[in-house]
């Protein structure tokens, strides 16, 4: 079973900057194997960051900084690439291909009543500008294609989950805490389909709030020392539960459209009624993103009758401590531990798995578990970009259908 080398790369919808991992893979379905070889993160700027979530926001965005800004991402993210190659003991030479979300800037996953409300996402960062800048071959733009199969486009991570988590002993939930949160069920019961949803905010509204609290001092509650301060308010957490988004049943996705800037305006005028200081508004909130997952788990999973012994969390929520403890407090009866323990590190994990994505791609295997997006059946998500003869031909390589002649050491295309 050979193997190859690609690099996932990741900027979520928390908008810390890119995460950009190399992993050596190998294999299909259950039968994938992955080793993390480096990892790397560049940060944004407070003006990168500010300009992205500029973009997210109907009042604010422009035609021609979206414009603008696909081929900027597209000149960062072909950075951090360069930058993780050079840290690594390869060279880029080496590297297979490369596997890109892009930044998500609009994600509609529910239909409208107009004709032309149709269920719809945006995911920016050019692709071909990545394979220009680099000579390798990208795979992007992956949710298009599950929700042209009728899915919600999301979580597309429980994909990964899945082939790689799934326990014949025990019932797990794979929790990944970034700036949304989304669960994959995996059940021991080889009958039972995995399933995804997102729980609601993950660190979104944290760290919106630490940040205003600082008065732009601070981007988030680091290891959740802010919250640690604070008592909780019940009241403040039950009316912040009311949110309409967590009755609903699943299938379903959020985002910032949901739980952006404008949903901690009216997290901060409740706070206010409350006359809840700054350490009582941090805790509480943090206290809520934790009562929003253990909710959904009682509400969609338990209550169901689905199995839970162990949740396993991931993503930039597993450092915040408080987080972490109030998740273990609201959830007696399982073992709350982070993914770092199976060898994989919170901070890759998202990033990883766009590799597992991109490589079934190139594979022209399925790389979606439909009843976790709703989609009448699973596909083949990604687009691809060559921009040179050199990329293309890494592209044939993977599928098996580049051999080299033994006369002149030419490339010849075959099909076996």
């Amino acid at each position: 079973m050979s193997a190859h080398l690609g690099i996932g790369l990741m900027s979520g919808t928390s908008l810390d900057g890119i995460d950009a991992v190399l992993c050596r893979i190998s294999g299909i379905g259950i039968n994938t194997r992955i080793e993390v070889l480096h990892f790397c993160s560049i940060s944004y700027t407070k003006e990168e960051k500010e300009k992205i979530m500029a973009l997210c926001d109907d009042n604010t965005s422009r035609v021609d900084d979206i414009t603008k800004m696909n081929f900027y991402l597209a000149e960062k993210f072909s950075e951090a690439v360069q930058e993780l190659v050079a840290q690594s003991a390869y060279d880029m030479s080496d590297i297979d291909f490369i596997s890109s979300h892009g930044q998500t800037i609009y994600h509609l996953p529910d239909e409208g009543s107009g004709p032309f409300d149709l269920k719809s996402t945006l995911q920016i960062c050019d692709i071909s500008v990545i394979s220009e800048k680099t000579g390798l071959p990208v795979v992007g733009d992956f949710r298009t294609a599950d929700m042209a199969a009728g899915g919600q486009g999301a979580p597309l991570v429980s994909f990964f989950d899945a082939v790689l988590f799934t326990d014949k002993q025990k019932a797990r939930a794979l929790q990944n805490i970034g700036g949304i949160g989304n669960v994959t069920y995996l059940s021991p019961d080889s009958g039972k389909q995995p399933f995804s949803f997102d729980t609601g905010p993950g660190n979104m509204v944290i760290d919106e709030i630490a940040y205003r609290l600082s008065s732009g001092k601070i981007k988030y509650d680091a290891g959740g020392e802010w919250a640690k301060k604070g008592t909780v308010n019940a009241a403040f957490v039950a009316e912040l539960m009311k949110h309409p988004y967590f009755s609903r049943k699943p299938p379903k996705t959020t985002g910032r459209e949901v739980f952006g800037k404008a949903y901690a305006d009216e997290v901060m005028s409740l706070a206010g009624r409350f006359n809840l200081n700054s350490d009582d508004v941090v805790t509480g909130v943090t206290a809520w993103t934790a009562k929003t997952i253990s909710d959904s788990y009682q509400d969609f999973i338990t209550s169901a009758g689905y199995p839970l012994n162990e949740v396993i969390v991931s993503g930039g929520g597993s450092h915040n401590k408080t987080l972490l403890a109030f998740l273990q407090k609201f959830l007696p009866e399982q073992r709350v531990t982070t993914i770092d323990e199976f060898g994989i590190s919170s901070d890759v994990k998202e990033a990883a798995a766009f590799v597992v994505l991109g490589y079934h791609f190139l594979k022209g295997k399925t790389n979606t578990i439909a009843s976790a997006t709703n989609a009448v059946h699973p596909v083949i998500m990604g687009k691809l970009s060559y921009t040179q003869q050199a990329a293309f031909e890494k592209v044939l390589s993977i599928r098996g259908m580049l051999k080299k002649s033994n006369k002149d050491d030419t490339a010849n295309f075959c099909v076996d």
